[in-house]
Order: structure tokens, then sequence, then C-alpha cells
């Protein structure tokens, strides 16, 4: 139903960043898999593909905006008994432009994982 791409399995990497970038970004999915029971161990990435009447049900559903949207998506699907599955892909920085992360991302991220948990 959904397959994503992962930075975060043999074969898959990240190219282009520097340690604190890799730590957060590790460290925001392991906090989101532990906290949601995530099928999927990269909840951040992007780089996804669903199937059009899958996407069509679970979107309506997701309420966050920012980094937390992309984990919306994964965990309402399995709730709703999709199955996801995911693919080893390297991801190489952009050459133009910043990152958005910043420091009010953070706490909107981890607000969005606590909602996510208690709306279970």
């Amino acid at each position: 139903d959904i397959v994503s791409g992962t930075r975060y399995v043999v074969g898959g990497g990240v190219y282009g960043w520097d340690v604190k970038r890799k730590l957060i970004s590790q460290g925001a999915n392991f906090l989101a898999r532990v906290l949601l029971n995530s099928p999927l161990s990269d909840l951040t990435g992007s780089f996804r593909l669903y199937k059009k009447s899958v996407f069509q049900q679970v979107i309506p559903k997701v309420k966050s905006r920012g980094y937390t949207f992309q984990v919306e998506i994964i965990v309402r699907a399995a709730r709703m008994g999709f199955t996801c599955g995911e693919v080893p892909i390297t991801f190489v920085d952009r050459i133009y432009g910043t990152s958005k992360l910043g420091s009010m991302e953070v706490p909107q991220y981890l607000i969005g994982l606590w909602d996510l948990f208690i709306s279970g």
C-alpha cells in the first residue's frame, strides 16, 4: 500500500550531512519508532510511493504540519491496517538552499509525536 525509501537500513545512506544533522535525524526517527510502535525505520523521510486509494483514505485524517506530517501519514496508515514497506535509498544533501530545521521545529515535532501517541 505504501513503500518508503529509507536511509537507515543496509544499502541505504546519507551523504553530505554533518554529525549533528545525522544525530538529529536518527534521534527523531528512533523516538518516533519507539513512541509510536512504527513498522518503518525512517519515518521522517519523504521519498514514498502510495497507492492512490490508500492516500485518499489516509490524508483526510492527517492533522500535522511540519516535520511530524511524514510521521503521521505512516502511523495513521498502519493503524488503519494498510501495509507499509521500505526499500533502501541513498540520500544526498541539497546543493542549493538550506535546511528548514530551526529551533522551533524540535518542540513542534515533540508535541506532534505526543499527540499521535495519545491518540493511539
